[in-house]
């Protein structure tokens, strides 16, 4: 067996081959730095090399490829390199290694069974180059086993895919297992269950002991979590650090909601004991979001939504508990959401309307005021009260904007309403929010509106609640009087149901106290009276008027309840006794009907 593919292959009785110094010395021809440096990374390089020969044998191998094949690298020189690296045993490759040799082809990747250092074979890919420079033209071999590279590959990839605090895997694993999980869809139960959770005052004790004692309250509360999940789910649950403080258990094959509450309250009664933690005992609790639903037709990302949301759901209720998803709960938060985002382009739209109720004297039935109450013509939603947008304009602000426009557009129907009876002209009452008093000047606002309208302050009354005027100082007050002395009536609406400090009402310029309704439902004809409400209403209406303020009683709704509220001395009343809500066409109507 002459030539390149003769030598004999290299097994665990390997013979000794012959030495030569024209081998030994090969790289080194080129001579200088250059060599040196070659010879240098040839040396420490972790990937199986040899240099070879155009006649096919190696000149030289580095240490990693006699690790591979079982020998001191000095004993492969000489030897055909396609022998042991299984190139002779196919046909085609003896024929496209010769080419790389001869200088026709520039390179041969193959991938070929290697017997190594124990006797087994392996899968390695085999890749022949030529070389030029420090090499002298020979050709360089290089060979890896797969097998090292896929495991490397798996170490690298558990490496990306785990936590390195906690160990767990982390939130790209965890949504590839819960994406694969709903691709599963028609397997097994068809259903997916989900823990979301985070821990409950961790960030005071990351900030106040430290980020170390943190990681390691992190990784003991990962064991918890995993013995959780380990006895109830028999090891099939995944238990993951998305990040932070925040877990979630995965349940694969959920038999229903029970199966996941169980197991959320299992990991609640499990982080209720103390960590002792290097002589240091901590306590913990977790807020956990409670997912569990049919696989087909849901996403990875509708699912964390759900968790999300439900964890969010299980704070506002007060923490160290679980909550479970409520799709009518969440409709109703989605539906403010869309609410609130496009309440600004609803007042530039136009998309608001007034309605009226009247404010009608006891004694005579007439008449006196009406209430403006805003509604929202919603393109989607139909026709909305104020109990569905204003408590969300007062979180986003657009109350600001909103209540100028009812304010302007209120005034303006009054004016017109006293040019339609100048002998007996109504007022109209508006309602201010808290932070129309903060955000916005309200008192030039209403000079502004005040003059472009043309109507008189004393047919203005402004309502604001109890709570928002009692206690009041600095700008809130110094409004109230700056509206009093121009003219505008100031009333407290529901009064009794806030914080009721009666001093203030001696301080504050105030010409209206209106009652909530809860008082006058006590008045109904069909209930057995309660002496205590008409005590109490009673003693509230003699107060107002020793101050020299009217009393106007709410949610009157029958003629009853009318005669005993007039006969203790309100006012004025408001109800549909009188009339509901009503367009301002109709106030016209009412007027003549009374």
């Amino acid at each position: 067996m002459g030539g390149p593919m003769g030598s004999p292959g290299v097994g665990p009785e390997m013979p000794t081959p012959t030495v030569t110094h024209r081998n030994a010395t090969a790289p080194e021809r080129t001579g200088g730095t250059e060599a040196r440096d070659y010879r240098a990374a040839f040396a420490i390089a972790r990937l199986p090399m040899a240099l070879v020969g155009r006649d096919g044998r190696v000149l030289e191998a580095n240490p990693a490829l006699g690790a591979l094949l079982g020998a001191d690298p000095v004993r492969l020189t000489a030897l055909a390199a396609a022998e042991l690296t299984g190139i002779s045993g196919d046909e085609r490759l003896r024929a496209e290694y010769a080419d790389v040799l001869d200088g026709r082809s520039e390179q041969l990747r193959c991938t070929r069974p290697v017997r190594t250092r124990d006797g087994r074979m392996v899968r390695a890919e085999v890749i022949v180059t030529r070389v030029s420079g420090a090499a002298g033209g020979n050709v360089l071999l290089s060979v890896e086993d797969l097998g090292e590279r896929h495991e490397l590959r798996e170490q690298l990839r558990h490496l990306r895919m785990h936590d390195p605090v906690t160990k767990l895997p982390n939130r790209a694993l965890f949504f590839e297992r819960l994406a694969a999980a709903l691709e599963r869809a028609g397997e097994g139960t068809g259903r997916v269950g989900l823990c979301y959770l985070d821990l409950d005052g961790f960030k005071a004790i990351n900030d106040t002991l430290g980020h170390r004692t943190g990681d390691r309250l992190l990784a003991a509360v990962a064991g918890r979590l995993d013995d959780c999940a380990a006895r109830l789910g028999r090891g099939r649950h995944l238990v993951a650090r998305l990040g932070g403080d925040e877990f979630a258990i995965l349940v694969e094959g959920s038999t229903g909601t029970g199966q996941a509450t169980a197991l959320a309250e299992s990991v609640l009664a499990a982080l209720q004991r103390p960590f002792d933690l290097s002589g240091q005992r901590l306590t913990v609790s977790a807020s956990i979001g409670v997912v569990e639903r049919e696989a087909s037709g849901t996403t990875a990302t509708g699912v964390m939504q759900a968790a999300d949301t439900t964890l969010y759901w299980a704070k506002a209720d007060g923490k160290a508990r679980w909550t479970l998803f409520d799709p009518e709960r969440n409709a109703h938060r989605m539906t403010r959401q869309a609410l609130s985002s496009t309440l600004r382009q609803a007042v530039e739209r136009g998309e608001f309307v007034l309605e009226y109720q009247p404010l009608v004297a006891m004694g005579s039935g007439s008449v006196r005021g009406v209430e403006a109450l805003v509604r929202w013509h919603h393109p989607h939603f139909g026709l909305l009260g104020p109990n569905r947008f204003i408590s969300l304009a007062e979180e986003n602000g657009s109350i600001v904007q909103l209540g100028r426009w009812v304010l302007a557009e209120s005034c303006r129907q009054a004016r017109q309403w006293q040019k339609d009876y100048p002998d007996d002209p109504l007022f109209v009452s508006v309602n201010v929010a808290v932070r129309q008093v903060w955000d916005s000047d309200l008192v030039a606002d209403v000079a502004e509106i005040l003059d472009d309208t043309g109507l008189p302050p004393e047919l203005l009354q402004l309502e604001l609640t109890e709570s928002a005027v009692m206690g009041s100082a600095g700008r809130p007050l110094q409004a109230l009087h700056a509206l009093h002395e121009m003219g505008v009536r100031i009333a407290i609406d529901d009064f009794g149901t806030g914080y009721s400090n009666l001093a203030y009402l001696s301080r504050l310029p105030v010409s209206t106290l209106k009652l909530d309704g809860s008082f006058v439902h006590g008045f109904r004809a069909d209930q057995h009276p309660n002496p205590a409400d008409e005590t109490i209403v009673e003693a509230l209406v003699q107060l107002a008027h020793r101050l020299g303020l009217t009393v106007t009683a709410e949610c009157v709704e029958n003629a009853e309840q009318a005669e005993r509220l007039r006969r203790i001395g309100c006012d004025t009343g408001q109800g549909w006794l009188y009339s509901r809500p009503v367009a301002a066409e109709r106030i016209a109507a009412l007027r003549r009907d009374r």
